[in-house]
C-alpha cells in the first residue's frame, strides 16, 4: 500500500484500498499533550484550547476516564514531560486492542533545527523519532495530530498502516506560532458545521479540512501571507480519514437498534464509495459508473429508512 501526504491546497491521491470494516472502533482513548507555552500570552491561549478540547472530547469522543491531559502546569504525574508522555503511552499500549482508536493531540510549540523536528516539553523535548518509538507497537488505530509549528516531519516519521497523521505545517519554513489548533478544536466542538457531507458524523478528514480552510480564511482576513498549511497522511489516499470518526458511533447515539444498524451500514457504504473513487482509473469503461450508481442507490435507500425510522 502506498502512502501520500494530503495538503489542503490539494495533491493527487495515490490509489489504494481500505476495508469498510475500518468505519468504527470498539473503544476510544485520547491523550492531549500541552507543552511549554514560552510566553504568558500564549499560555492563556494554550490553556483555553486544552480546556475546550478536553471538554469536547469527553462530550462526544470518549468517556472522561479515557481522556488524559498532560500539561505544563500539571501535577507531578500529569506534567508534560518526556517521562510522563512515554509512561502514559506505554500504559495505553497495554490495554488497547486492534478495534480501538487512540487520538493523540499535541498543543504548544515545535522546532526544527534543519535535521530533526521536536515538540517542546517540560524538560527534555521529544523529537519525531522518539514519538514514533513511544507509539510503535500500539495495536489501535492511531489518529495523531501535531498542531504546532515545524511539525511537518512528524508526518513521514509516524505514518504507517492503520494510522492517520496530521501536522499543522508542511515545511520547515513554516516555523511561526500556529492557529491550526484553534480551528481543529472548533471543528470538533461545532461538528454539525464541519460535517461537510451532512451525514450526522464528523470524520477526521472533515475536521482536518475544516481547520485548514479556516486557517486560510484567518490569514486572508488579516491580509498577511499564509505561514501554515496543514497536511494529512493516512496511508490510504484519504479513505481511512474519511471513515474514522471523532464522535460517538451510531450505537452509542441511538437507543433504536434498527437505526443503529442502518447507520453502521451507511458508514460502510460511504467507505466503499470512497474506495471506488480511488479505483476509478483502474476500472474498465462503464464499470465505475455502474458500481457508483449501485452504491448511491443503496445509500439513498438506507438514508431514507433512517429518516423514516426516527
Amino acid at each position: 500500500m502506498m502512502r501520500c501526504a494530503v495538503a489542503i491546497a490539494g495533491l493527487t491521491f495515490v490509489v489504494s484500498a481500505v476495508s469498510p470494516a475500518l468505519a468504527e472502533a470498539e473503544d476510544r482513548y485520547a491523550v492531549i499533550v500541552s507543552g511549554v507555552s514560552a510566553s504568558e500570552k500564549f499560555a492563556e491561549s494554550q490553556k483555553t484550547w486544552v480546556s475546550a478540547l478536553r471538554a469536547t472530547l469527553q462530550k462526544g469522543f470518549a468517556s472522561a476516564d479515557h481522556v488524559t491531559v498532560l500539561s505544563e502546569d500539571g501535577a507531578a504525574g500529569s506534567t508534560a514531560t518526556r517521562e510522563n508522555v512515554t509512561r502514559t503511552l506505554a500504559a495505553l499500549k497495554a490495554r488497547l486492542t486492534a478495534d480501538d482508536i487512540l487520538l493523540v493531540v499535541l498543543i504548544g510549540h515545535g522546532t526544527h533545527d534543519g535535521v530533526v523536528a521536536k515538540f517542546n516539553l517540560v524538560g527534555p523535548d521529544m523529537d519525531s523519532g522518539e514519538w514514533k518509538a513511544a507509539l510503535d507497537g500500539n495495536p489501535a488505530r492511531l489518529v495523531f495530530v501535531n498542531t504546532t509549528s515545524a511539525s511537518f516531519q512528524f508526518v513521514p516519521a509516524l505514518a504507517g498502516k492503520n494510522r492517520i497523521v496530521i501536522a499543522a505545517t508542511e515545511s520547515a519554513a513554516q516555523k511561526y506560532t500556529t492557529v491550526f489548533p484553534q480551528y481543529f478544536i472548533e471543528a470538533l466542538d461545532q461538528a454539525a458545521k464541519a460535517d461537510n457531507d451532512k451525514n450526522g458524523r464528523l470524520s477526521v478528514w472533515e475536521a482536518f479540512t475544516y481547520a485548514g480552510q479556516a486557517v486560510k480564511q484567518d490569514f486572508d482576513q488579516k491580509g498577511t501571507l499564509v505561514t501554515e498549511r496543514s497536511i494529512l497522511d493516512d496511508g490510504a489516499s484519504g479513505v481511512l480519514a474519511k471513515t474514522t470518526f471523532l464522535d460517538q458511533p451510531p450505537a452509542a447515539t441511538s437507543a433504536n437498534a434498527a437505526i443503529a444498524g442502518l447507520e453502521k451500514r451507511r458508514i460502510t457504504i460511504e467507505a466503499e464509495i470512497e474506495q471506488l473513487k480511488n479505483r476509478k482509473g483502474q476500472l474498465p469503461a462503464g464499470q465505475y459508473e455502474e458500481e457508483l450508481e449501485r452504491l448511491a442507490i443503496e445509500l439513498a435507500r438506507i438514508s431514507a429508512q433512517i429518516r423514516s425510522a426516527k
